[in-house]
């Protein structure tokens, strides 16, 4: 028997040794299929969603990644709106998030998110000498206590769209001036029936103080006085009173006071008003096959009170990098990217966007395929910031509230403007402090 079969702690070594022959087969056959690690990083874009196609975008990001081996590109957007993107970032930086490397911010943002301690600066990759490319108005917005904390990606102003036909039909010149712009409404008024004058955004939200402030500064006015912010100031309250005056002579209807930007741009669109204040974006689709307004329309810069020059508000979007990324370098890499020469005349051809950098105003591609850039750049170079300053939505608040009171005939324009410059003065006075 003893010769037959091991003894039992001689068969339990063998099991064991064995075992760990085969376990070591197994691992090494097994090693051979685990995926090898490499040097690839990955960032992630945060930005709003594209409206209409976003394929364009898309493809950028794959150049880059062609472009820069080493760098994945995820490509998160976020909801259209500002008020839910301002949400998510507010939360997510407060809480020191590195889930996100690059994100794209309002204009109005900026000043907040630096002097919380969100961005990090980006002076190496964005010198002074770099900056003069760029129109000035986003560069000063993303500038904050002398450092830079975005470059500017593409720009928005508000322009004037009128209806070419309509003008040439009564031998009535494009208006440069409110006063030129009331007349033409009524006498174009008393011939075409069914069509709105001059309609713009006067819901409370941020649109109507951008349409607001581009009356004060059209009428000499505004906020900033010597250095200090005063709201009471005689161009101001014409400024106002003339914007409520508008719906009280019909010139611009009643429903103005809930309109936004989609709202007026549907009703222009229709080919059921004169005159409108919009964005950029809007003449694309102006032009698109199927507009009932295509090749109907002109764009031009806003009209200014008698005597003064006319400005516009500034708008548009800036890419920073989360101070708590874990990749600053790719991030910073990618941003330089989009904003370049190249990437930001792509998105103008494809998407819309406008571009920040000046010369693209010149390359002949554009001037070709859109005409009215021209016209742009002169609107861009004279392109106002709402107030800089890191508290600015909370002002923001103050101000939706004030002239919504005004526009809809609740508050005289000096009852308003008394209350902002208390209640502002004193969110101010805490940013000395």
């Amino acid at each position: 028997m003893e010769g037959v079969f091991m003894s039992v702690p001689l068969l339990l070594r063998h099991v064991v040794i064995l075992g760990g022959l085969f376990c070591i087969v197994l691992f090494q056959g097994c090693s051979q299929n685990l995926p090898v690690e490499d040097d690839t990083v990955t960032i992630v874009f945060k930005h709003g969603k594209i409206a209409g196609n976003a394929t364009p975008l898309e493809l950028l990001i794959k150049r880059f990644e062609a472009e820069n081996p080493g760098i994945r590109v995820k490509d998160e957007p976020l909801p259209a709106t500002t008020d839910e993107q301002h949400q998510f970032y507010v939360i997510n930086l407060e809480g020191r998030s590195s889930d996100f490397d690059v994100l794209s911010m309002d204009v109005i943002w900026v000043q907040e998110f630096a002097r919380a301690g969100w961005l990090r600066p980006l002076d190496g990759i964005f010198p002074p000498e770099e900056r003069e490319e760029f129109f000035e108005g986003p560069v000063r917005a993303v500038t904050y206590r002398g450092s830079v904390y975005g470059i500017p990606w593409y720009i928005d102003a508000g322009i004037l769209y009128y209806r070419k036909d309509l003008l040439e039909k009564y031998n009535l010149p494009v208006p440069r001036t409110w006063t030129e712009l009331i007349s033409a409404v009524r006498k174009i008024k008393e011939k075409e029936d069914g069509v709105y004058g001059f309609i713009w955004q006067g819901r409370q939200y941020e649109g109507l103080i951008c349409n607001v402030m581009e009356y004060m500064w059209g009428n000499g006015g505004g906020f900033i006085d010597n250095g200090g912010f005063h709201a009471m100031r005689q161009p101001n309250i014409e400024a106002l009173a003339f914007m409520r005056g508008l719906i009280v002579q019909g010139i611009t209807p009643e429903f103005v006071t809930t309109s936004v930007e989609e709202t007026t741009r549907h009703i222009f669109g229709s080919g059921r008003a004169i005159f409108m204040r919009n964005w950029p974006y809007a003449w694309n689709i102006f032009n698109r096959k199927d507009s009932p307004v295509k090749g109907r329309i002109g764009v031009t810069m806003l009209p200014a009170f008698e005597g003064r020059e006319p400005f516009s508000t500034l708008g548009g979007w800036q890419l920073g990098i989360n101070r708590y990324s874990r990749h600053p370098r790719e991030a910073e890499r990618f941003i330089r990217f989009l904003t370049s020469y190249e990437s930001q005349k792509t998105l103008a051809l494809t998407i819309g966007y406008k571009p920040t950098r000046k010369a693209l105003y010149m390359d002949r591609d554009l001037r070709t395929q859109q005409p009215f850039m021209v016209e742009l750049y002169h609107i861009f170079e004279r392109a106002k910031p709402r107030p800089l300053t890191p508290y600015y939505m909370m002002i923001s608040q103050i101000l939706q509230i004030e002239f919504s009171s005004v526009i809809a005939g609740i508050k005289t324009p000096e009852d308003a403007l008394s209350a902002i410059d208390t209640q502002v003065g004193y969110i101010l006075r805490l940013e000395e402090n």
